[in-house]
């Protein structure tokens, strides 16, 4: 059973997300919070395995209080849900330990895949805040050259194909859906691949695929 706890400071949305994951047989929702002051007074009684924090505005969650998640109660994954797309607090916010990230056109598969992939140990970022990152990136870098010791020779024709689609931006689901293979076999694939390239987030992974030219950047 996944636990979640949802933060949010209107209180009619923390009972909206609450409705559209209720019927979900394998996710409780252990906790909703109006106030970041209030959740963490109920983490030692329900030790939630998901944080929902809906956000409006950089202050609705600040990068301290991520921090203070990330530092404190480690066993906890902070998924943010942003109404809005500033590039300096999201990258922020990833930065502080937040392991998922969508935007406010998501909708209830990509909320229970997020869960899912955030559950199983890997990180989750909608295709609107890989791009995000994907900008960051060659702003902060320029041009990128190959990198002279190869390490795509150690990936197979098929790691490189989903190495590509995640760098893409593409969800776990959408890439078993675009192969026709279980989103298990791609959580699979992309736990080879990170070990293979060195790697540990899928931060990493997309900063990886442009250096290396794996992905065509507009």
């Amino acid at each position: 059973m996944i636990k979640v706890s949802i933060l949010d400071k209107h209180p009619i949305m923390c009972d909206a997300l609450k409705a559209l994951l209720l019927d979900v047989d394998d996710i409780k929702i252990v906790s909703t919070s109006n106030a970041f002051s209030d959740f963490i007074k109920i983490i030692p009684k329900y030790l939630p395995n998901i944080l929902i924090a809906i956000t409006y505005s950089k202050d609705d969650i600040s990068i301290q209080n991520i921090q203070l998640i990330s530092d404190q109660y480690t066993r906890i994954r902070i998924l943010v849900l942003s109404m809005y797309c500033d590039e300096k607090t999201i990258l922020k916010q990833i930065k502080a330990g937040a392991k998922g990230h969508l935007g406010e056109d998501t909708n209830r598969s990509e909320i229970l895949e997020a869960i899912y992939t955030l559950r199983s140990g890997y990180e989750y970022y909608a295709k609107t805040i890989t791009n995000i990152l994907l900008n960051s990136y060659i702003s902060d870098n320029g041009v990128y050259a190959s990198n002279k010791k190869d390490k795509r020779s150690n990936m197979s024709a098929r790691e490189m194909e989903i190495f590509k689609l995640i760098a893409e931006g593409d969800s776990n689901r959408t890439i078993a859906e675009k192969l026709f293979i279980s989103i298990r076999t791609v959580e699979t694939h992309k736990n080879n691949i990170m070990k293979k390239v060195g790697l540990k987030t899928t931060v990493d992974l997309v900063k990886f695929a442009i250096k290396n030219n794996i992905i065509q950047l507009d």
